[in-house]
């Protein structure tokens, strides 16, 4: 086969280097991909999100699936684009519809889809510019602290955890009326703030039938015990150390199960990963958030944990055969850890030369934000590159990827040298 993959992050990178190990990939294009992609694939210069640029592509280079990582292109159709298009409504795209991307695309949506199926989620109010007051009114109703998030899409940092009313009644305004997150941020949805720790649970459906990978937590904040702004997410391990049997099943039979008995009862068409943000408070889990792929950095060490072809299970997704896949994982645990540009998640500079990576051993180095130029790899991104290592426990696998840092360096490069600290 010859696949198309869709990104340019270390989530992709991480896809990539996966479906480049199975015997049923010839070749793979990824769309503008980054530096560790051209290991072993094409890197084709489109965006995304240009569909038109897209088609051209796949008809010219006889493309048989395509793989979307981010959330952009899923919230914007291009799974309807490829259905609706005579040419080319035979290729499977691995993803889900644009009304099935409305989980992530809009919190409100989510919101509803919950409490419509009965998925355990906390309590909440949405509100618009028009609404402000009434916004006021619900935050002055609830306990500290508030929990503030952007409808839309925000790149990971629309939400908002505050504990001070005044200052959450002014980031509201911020929103709502100075576009604090854009057009994402036209809508606020105002939640009731759940005590716990969270985990992500990642499932792969072909609409029908489902299979749920390994667990994983990562780990938002910038700074050390997790302070600071939120980022894209700067580490993550797996599987979860507290995620016991027992924990498990109650996610599975209470969330994931009733997630995609509501998708078919709503005919809602999704053939694609399916992220559960949970919280787990008091032994029993709530959805925090739905995403409609697979989350970054948390793909680098769930996919290198997968030992079952990873082509071959996109496959059965689109046959809607994978209930006849048997899923097997690695038993170890696997850590990654990412680099970023100073500054991140505010301004950062790019372009900075990046050394060591040749010298990792014993550690995968998925690229996160970078590019080649003139023979050298050169960072690209706010988030660098992401060191992954296995481990008979999250301990041993963590001190692998520590190990392997240090021998790489850009100007700048910033990490946190404390994960794990809270398992």
């Amino acid at each position: 086969m010859t696949i198309l993959l869709l990104g340019s992050g270390g989530r992709e990178h991480a896809l990539a280097w996966k479906m480049a190990q199975s015997p049923l990939c010839e070749k793979i294009f990824v769309a503008p991909g980054n530096a560790g992609t051209e290991a072993f694939a094409t890197n084709v210069a489109i965006s995304p999100t240009d569909f038109g640029e897209i088609k051209k592509l796949v008809l010219a280079e006889r493309i048989d699936m395509v793989v979307v990582g981010p959330e952009d292109p899923l919230v914007l159709g291009i799974y309807d684009f490829f259905q609706e298009d005579q040419f080319l409504k035979s290729i499977p795209v691995i993803g889900p519809s644009k009304l099935g991307a409305k989980l992530e695309g809009s919190k409100e949506f989510a919101k509803e889809f919950l409490l419509k199926h009965r998925i355990p989620t906390a309590a909440y109010h949405s509100f618009t510019k028009e609404t402000l007051e009434k916004g006021f009114h619900f935050l002055e109703s609830l306990k500290p602290p508030y929990v503030l998030k952007a409808d839309g899409l925000a790149a990971g940092k629309g939400v908002l955890i505050l504990s001070d009313l005044d200052e959450a009644k002014f980031e509201l305004s911020n929103m709502l009326l100075n576009d604090k997150f854009g057009t994402a941020g036209s809508k606020v949805v105002i939640e009731e703030f759940l005590d716990g720790i969270e985990l992500s649970c990642f499932v792969l459906t072909d609409g029908k039938n489902y299979k749920v990978l390994p667990t994983a937590k990562d780990y938002k904040r910038i700074g050390e015990g997790d302070t600071g702004l939120n980022t894209g997410g700067m580490a993550a391990v797996s599987p979860v150390p507290f995620a016991t049997p027992e924990l498990l099943e109650k996610i599975e039979s209470r969330i994931i199960k009733q997630t995609i008995d509501g998708l078919n009862h709503d005919k809602i068409t999704y053939k694609g990963f399916v992220f559960i943000g949970l919280i787990i408070v008091d032994n029993d889990p709530y959805v925090i958030e739905y995403n409609v792929r697979m989350g970054d950095p948390e793909t680098e060490v769930v996919i290198p944990r997968l030992k079952t072809d990873l082509v071959a299970l996109f496959k059965a997704v689109a046959d809607e055969t994978l209930n006849e896949i048997d899923l097997e994982i690695d038993e170890r645990a696997a850590t990654t850890i990412m680099l970023v540009s100073g500054g991140y998640p505010e301004e950062y500079q790019k372009g900075k030369v990046i050394s060591g990576i040749e010298t990792v051993t014993d550690s995968l180095v998925f690229h996160a934000g970078t590019k080649s130029e003139n023979g050298q790899v050169l960072s690209n991104g706010g988030r660098v590159l992401a060191v992954t290592s296995f481990g008979t426990d999250h301990h041993e696998a963590i001190k692998k990827s520590y190990q392997n840092i240090n021998k790489l360096h850009f100007d700048t490069m910033y990490f946190r040298k404390d994960i794990g600290f809270d398992l």
